[in-house]
């Protein structure tokens, strides 16, 4: 590097500024039938057409996200049949698992619907899907509940909050001891 009068000039730097004066390729005409107008509209027909299979893309993977609970109210079913209906520690897990895992779905339905939203994209019928397969995987729960006899369905259940029965008579039997 050449050093003189404070300004560093490298030695090998090249210059890319043109300063010649010969035609730039904005001075040359267009060829015959092309036309810049025309470019343009393929270029928004193109981002249209992104646009529209973008949209396409985000309403299959909502209608995927959808029945997302039907694998798991599958897997769940079985999981609960291999349970069996006695209750111990593995039952009464898998039942629970079965109430917990709808009842979180069911929350966050906005949070997981949120990366599908779309002007062109309706995400009501995915939701409506979603929370009905939820409803149905949450009633499997209860069902189980209810066959592992936690539900208090019957009467008997009920008995301990009953206050005890008045004695309306009182019998007595014997001789008298005189």
């Amino acid at each position: 590097m050449d050093k003189g009068k404070g300004v560093l000039v490298r030695r090998w730097a090249i210059d890319f500024t043109d300063n010649s004066t010969t035609t730039s390729s904005r001075d040359i005409p267009d060829p015959l039938g092309f036309s810049r107008a025309s470019q343009d509209q393929d270029d928004s027909s193109v981002s249209k057409q992104k646009k529209d299979a973008e949209a396409n893309w985000k309403a299959q993977k909502a209608w995927e996200v959808a029945q997302a609970p039907f694998k798991n109210l599958l897997m769940m079913g079985f999981m609960m049949w291999m349970a069996g209906n006695t209750v111990h520690l593995f039952s009464i897990g898998i039942t629970f698992s079965a109430l917990w895992q709808p009842i979180n779905a069911l929350q966050g339905v906005g949070k997981v619907f949120e990366p599908y939203k779309d002007s062109k994209v309706d995400t009501l019928t995915p939701k409506l899907l979603f929370i009905a397969l939820n409803l149905v995987s949450l009633a499997l729960g209860v069902w189980k509940l209810n066959t592992l006899g936690l539900l208090p369905t019957h009467a008997s259940d009920w008995v301990s909050s009953l206050p005890p029965a008045q004695e309306v008579e009182y019998s007595g039997g014997g001789l008298p001891l005189r």
